[in-house]
C-alpha cells in the first residue's frame, strides 16, 4: 500500500514596515507594510490552486499572524499559533548592523561574531532546527493526505531546508533561497521526507523592498 503524501509549505511573512532599518527579531510592534499585505494576499490565491491546504498555523509574531490572515480567510481556516515557528534569537535585535552606523562600530560587539557556523550571535542553528522540525511535523500531522500552511521567518525557514537536505549550518546570510512571501514545501510519503520544493508566489522582492527577518 502507499503511503499518503501530505504538504507542509512553511512560509515567510510579506515586507514588514521598518523605516529605521532595524534589526527586528521578536520585537514587537512590526507590521507588514502595505507591499507586504499585498504579498500575503496574492500568496492565499497562489495557495487555493494547490493541495487542499486543512491546517494553518503562524509564528506569534504580528508580520506572521497578519500573513496568515488572508489565507484563513480565503481558505476558511482559522490560524493556530505555534511559538516554534518564532523568528531566530539575535544579540543584535534592535539595534541597525554595519560597521559605519551600526552595531558594528562598536568593536566590543564583535567578539560576538567569533563562530558563525553556532552562530555565536544568537539561537543555535540546532536548536532553531529541532523547534521548527517540531513545529513542521505537527502541522503534518494535523493535516494527513492534504496541507498545511506554516508561517514563520527566514532564519528559521532556512535554517529547517539546511537540516532536511543535510547541508552544513555554515552559510553567507545574502544567499539564503528564503524570499519575502516565498514558501518552501516539505511533502511527506507518511513520515518520510519525499521532495522539497521552493516558490515565490508574490514574486521576487524589488530592490526598494526591506529585507528584513
Amino acid at each position: 500500500m502507499t503511503a499518503e503524501l501530505t504538504t507542509v509549505h512553511v512560509m515567510r511573512h510579506g515586507e514588514v514596515f521598518n523605516p529605521t532599518g532595524v534589526l527586528y527579531g521578536r520585537l514587537p510592534g512590526f507590521h507588514l507594510s502595505v507591499a507586504g499585505h499585498g504579498m500575503a494576499r496574492t500568496a492565499a490565491e497562489w495557495f487555493g490552486g494547490h493541495r487542499p491546504i486543512t491546517h494553518l498555523v503562524a509564528s506569534p509574531l504580528q508580520r506572521a499572524q497578519e500573513t496568515a490572515a488572508p489565507i484563513g480567510e480565503l481558505l476558511d481556516l482559522p490560524i493556530a499559533t505555534d511559538d516554534r515557528l518564532i523568528e531566530a534569537g539575535n544579540d543584535f535585535e534592535g539595534q541597525t548592523f554595519g560597521v559605519g552606523d551600526g552595531a558594528l562600530k562598536h568593536p566590543g560587539n564583535w567578539w560576538r561574531l567569533r563562530n558563525p557556523s553556532t552562530p555565536s550571535w544568537g539561537e543555535p542553528y540546532r536548536e532553531i532546527a529541532a523547534r521548527m522540525l517540531g513545529a513542521v511535523h505537527t502541522a503534518r500531522d494535523a493535516a494527513r493526505g492534504s496541507a498545511a500552511v506554516c508561517v514563520s521567518h527566514q532564519l528559521p525557514i532556512w535554517t529547517l531546508r539546511l537540516t532536511v537536505e543535510g547541508r552544513s549550518y555554515l552559510h553567507d546570510p545574502r544567499k539564503r533561497q528564503c524570499g519575502l512571501a516565498s514558501v518552501t514545501s516539505l511533502t511527506y510519503a507518511g513520515d518520510e521526507l519525499v521532495r522539497v520544493d521552493y516558490a515565490e508566489p508574490a514574486g521576487p522582492a524589488g530592490t526598494g523592498t526591506v529585507g528584513g527577518a
